[in-house]
C-alpha cells in the first residue's frame, strides 16, 4: 500500500504514527499503544499487524528484504503488497492497513472497512 496525502476532512479513523524521516532511518517502527508496525519497503510505506498470524511471533524483530517481511521465529515471510504468506504455511495472510502521509507525518486508518467500500 503506497502512502498518499490525507486531508483534514477525511481524517476520522486515522491515527498519526511517526514521521517519514524516522521510518526511513529505522525501516520498521512499532506503533505506540497498538500492536501494529509501519515498514519502509523499497520506497513504499506499509502498515501491518505486529504479531505473526501463524505463531504470534513479534514481526518487529523480523527483517524486510525484496518486498517481504520475514518472521523471526520460522522461515515464512509475508508479501508486503497483499499480506500473503509463503506458500505451504497454514496461516491466514498478514493484515495490512491503509497508510497516508500529510506533510512528513505518517497516518494509519484504524476503522474497519465496510463491504463494498
Amino acid at each position: 500500500m503506497c502512502a498518499r496525502p490525507i486531508s483534514v476532512d477525511d481524517a476520522a479513523g486515522w491515527i498519526p504514527v511517526c514521521d517519514l524521516d524516522r521510518l526511513k532511518l529505522e525501516a520498521i517502527v512499532r506503533v505506540a499503544g497498538r500492536d501494529l508496525l509501519v515498514i519502509w519497503n523499497e520506497g513504499n510505506i506499509v502498515a501491518c499487524e505486529r504479531a505473526c498470524p501463524h505463531e504470534q511471533a513479534d514481526l518487529a524483530l523480523g527483517q524486510v528484504t525484496a518486498g517481504r517481511l520475514h518472521c523471526p521465529r520460522h522461515a515464512a515471510s509475508f508479501n508486503l503488497r497483499d499480506g500473503t504468506m509463503t506458500a505451504g504455511w497454514p496461516s491466514p495472510p498478514l493484515r495490512l492497513y491503509p497508510v497516508r502521509i500529510t506533510g512528513e507525518q505518517i497516518w494509519i486508518e484504524m476503522q474497519e472497512r465496510q463491504p463494498g467500500r
